[in-house]
């Protein structure tokens, strides 16, 4: 009785089997794109690649996660995602094994420089905060260990000769938390790396008198003795409610980032697809305006993708 069972159950399997080695490879992976923290630019520009690259890349699905610069590059590297957002000063620092990365990053490989990032401090008007220095003693809400702008914000502090232990620092998940504490009077300033106006500065604003800290060039140059990717910007006079003149902030460059064993088509699609619609990306981040392949094929010292390498050559970028 049992054999007729067993005859029938062979020709089943072997059916399964060949239906599972005929479907296309891009179909039977989900790509895992990590994003950013709450309230900043990349959680959005994340939900905008991931409809465009399914809505184009036959049989490609995106999982977003949430993430932060460091983080990203960390995951891609231990196979725990596959494409990310990053931050140049941080993903260099990554290629090179500097801290706060373990050791060299080997397996992440450069897609696209995007658009700049500035590093903000925003204080309650009434906190006595003009300067970075005047931070000693005061309530600081910063995000996390991983992301980009907590590193910063202990840069920044050790450049005026102060630390965490200098000020009452409270370790915060998103820019959106870290608004409402500042909101509610629970902090004098917070930090947060992203593009300019922030959505979460404009949400504080909205109910509170802020004032956007300035760096100055000796504090530039502190930085820079640190990280040489650093750099001044500006924050120009009317970016947020209330601000009437022009702000010098660090600035860096965010980027696409993906792990290197990614197929060179498939990389070589997303890029082709993310040009040919620039337009959603825009809507959502105006500093991406104007990009340029030239401009994304830009070498911030991360190895390129062969797949970006295919697609920037084709269009004379590289």
């Amino acid at each position: 009785m049992t054999k007729p069972r067993l005859v029938h159950l062979v020709p089943l399997a072997a059916a399964a089997s060949l239906m599972c080695a005929t479907l296309p490879a891009q179909a039977q992976q989900a790509l895992r794109l990590m994003t950013g923290p709450q309230g900043g630019v990349w959680v959005p520009l994340g939900g905008s690649l991931k409809n465009m690259w399914e809505k184009s890349i036959p049989g490609v699905t995106v999982q977003t996660l949430p993430g932060a610069g460091i983080a990203n590059i960390r995951g891609i590297d231990e196979g725990k995602a596959d494409i990310g957002f990053g931050n140049s000063i941080t993903s260099v620092d990554g290629i090179n094994g500097a801290p706060p990365y373990p050791q060299k990053v080997t397996k992440v490989c450069q897609i696209a420089n995007l658009y700049p990032q500035y590093f903000q401090m925003v204080a309650l008007a009434n906190s006595g905060v003009n300067t970075v220095a005047d931070m000693k003693g005061k309530a600081i809400a910063v995000q996390p260990k991983g992301n980009t702008a907590e590193l910063i914000s202990q840069h920044i502090l050790k450049s005026v000769g102060l630390g965490y232990d200098s000020a009452k620092v409270s370790f915060v998940n998103s820019y959106t938390d870290a608004a409402s504490m500042l909101k509610d009077g629970h902090a004098q300033v917070f930090t947060l790396g992203t593009t300019i106006p922030a959505s979460s500065v404009m949400d504080v604003a909205a109910g509170r008198d802020i004032r956007l800290v300035p760096v100055n060039d000796e504090i530039v140059g502190a930085m820079k003795k640190i990280n040489a990717g650093y750099t001044k910007g500006s924050i120009k006079a009317g970016t947020y409610p209330k601000q009437d003149k022009d702000v010098d902030a660090i600035v860096y460059s965010a980027h696409l980032v993906g792990a290197c064993a990614l197929p060179a088509d498939q990389v070589y699609a997303m890029l082709k697809t993310m040009v040919a619609n620039m337009g959603d990306l825009v809507a959502i981040n105006k500093a991406m305006d104007g990009l340029t392949p030239k401009m994304m094929a830009v070498d911030i010292g991360v190895p390129f993708h062969p797949g970006a390498v295919k697609f920037y050559k084709e269009v004379g970028a590289m």
